[in-house]
């Protein structure tokens, strides 16, 4: 029976493997649609488009180079390993900074060598968004890897609430999502990650999509396996592989889902206020960090 349940958790996390970069950035724009008042793309939209594109050949500018060619596969490579490492754990999750860091390098390297205006601010912004929020990451993954629970009383919750808002806005950050940005606008010159993307297209833009997809799915689940993992009360649904799965699975699409909320009902601030935001967050997470190391 043990064997039984332990092949059949595997079973799922191999399936959640597969479906969940399509499925979270799926729901994530139907539910933004749904807010909208719109009935939106179909979940699935995602693949059906990267399909499309992987079929077409790219058009490259005449003065693009080694990384207009190759840029496009690194970022889909390095995407991969991410989300590998987040969904098998087969190493220490604190690869992951150094994972998402070799993504953005790639894409910004694109952006920079077709040397477009709207390419070149994308870049800046995406590199801003990568410096700040970067230390607020490793303080999570290293909570992550620590021994660290949050028990059944209302000081604990009230730190893992705590905890869990300050990651989840970092996991905006990255994704460049409000208050960072706002891809409700669908205009270049406000945009970070589309931005830089203009001159993609056929299989470049697939990968760069594919990557980007990975990366979404891999900073959700993360984030559903931080709550999972040392939060008291779940730690008997993440004792038992199948059950931990389903979990993982259920609450990466559940922040999908939230996050798509998000997005439709919230705004995006100046760029001006953005560093001190991020700034003042990594304040308040190593000062958080500390009292839950020292009341450990």
């Amino acid at each position: 029976m043990v064997t039984a349940t332990f092949v059949l958790g595997i079973l799922i996390q191999i399936l959640a493997f597969i479906s969940l970069p399509f499925l979270c950035g799926g729901i994530l724009q139907k539910i933004r649609a749904y807010s909208q008042g719109r009935r939106g793309a179909p979940v699935l939209q995602i693949f059906y488009d990267t399909i499309r594109m992987i079929k077409k050949s790219p058009i490259d500018g005449p003065f693009s180079g080694f990384f207009s060619e190759s840029s496009a596969i690194f970022a889909f490579a390095f995407g991969l390993v991410l989300w590998s490492l987040v969904s098998f754990e087969w190493a220490s999750l604190l690869l992951i900074p150094f994972l998402i860091g070799m993504i953005r390098f790639a894409t910004v390297a694109y952006a920079v060598e077709n040397g477009t205006s709207f390419g070149g601010m994308g870049a800046a912004r995406e590199t801003l968004l990568f410096i700040f929020g970067e230390p607020v990451l490793i303080l999570v993954l290293v909570v992550l890897e620590s021994n660290v629970v949050f028990h059944e009383n209302f000081a604990n919750i009230s730190f893992a609430i705590l905890f869990f808002l300050g990651a989840t806005l970092i996991v905006l950050s990255e994704l460049a999502k409000p208050p960072f940005d706002d891809p409700r606008t669908h205009l270049e010159l406000t945009m970070v990650h589309e931005a830089m993307l203009l001159e993609a297209s056929g299989r470049t833009r697939a990968f760069f999509e594919l990557a980007h997809q990975f990366k979404t799915a891999s900073l959700f689940l993360l984030l559903t396996k931080l709550g999972l993992e040392h939060v008291e009360v779940f730690l008997g649904v993440s004792s038992v592989p199948i059950w931990k799965e389903l979990a993982s699975f259920g609450g990466a699409i559940l922040l999908s889902a939230l996050i798509g909320y998000w997005e439709s009902n919230s705004t995006r601030r100046k760029w001006i206020w953005i560093p001190e935001l991020l700034g003042l967050n990594f304040i308040f997470m190593l000062i958080l960090g500390i009292l839950l190391k020292l009341g450990k």
